[in-house]
């Protein structure tokens, strides 16, 4: 399952809100390959369900994410981090080994 923080979801909400996303968006979660660490974060929003998706919803925000991110993203939570280091929504993720300064790729 993936999770969200109360903090993601406050600003996800906002987003579809204030971006006049279409009823029955969620947030779409994958990982690539490529980034500094090996692997790297996938984050939009979405309002298809593909074949093969995982649907998880929390705290009333849906999410999905295909068969093969899923295996790196079990366990994993959505937050939102706003700082002077930076602001934006950040994985929580306990599958990686290893991240990046930035927090946009890890490696397992």
């Amino acid at each position: 399952m993936i999770t969200v923080s109360e903090n993601a979801k406050q600003h996800a909400l906002d987003l579809i809100k204030n971006e006049n996303h279409p009823e029955g968006t969620f947030i779409r979660v994958g990982v690539d390959g490529g980034g500094c660490s090996g692997l790297s974060y996938k984050l939009e929003f979405d309002s298809i369900v593909k074949d093969g998706d995982q649907i998880f919803e929390d705290k009333g925000i849906k999410i999905a994410v295909d068969k093969k991110s899923f295996l790196y993203l079990i366990g994993t939570e959505l937050d939102y981090a706003g700082g002077l280091n930076g602001k934006g929504f950040v994985f929580n993720n306990p599958n990686a080994s290893r991240t990046c300064g930035c927090g946009e790729s890890f490696g397992v």
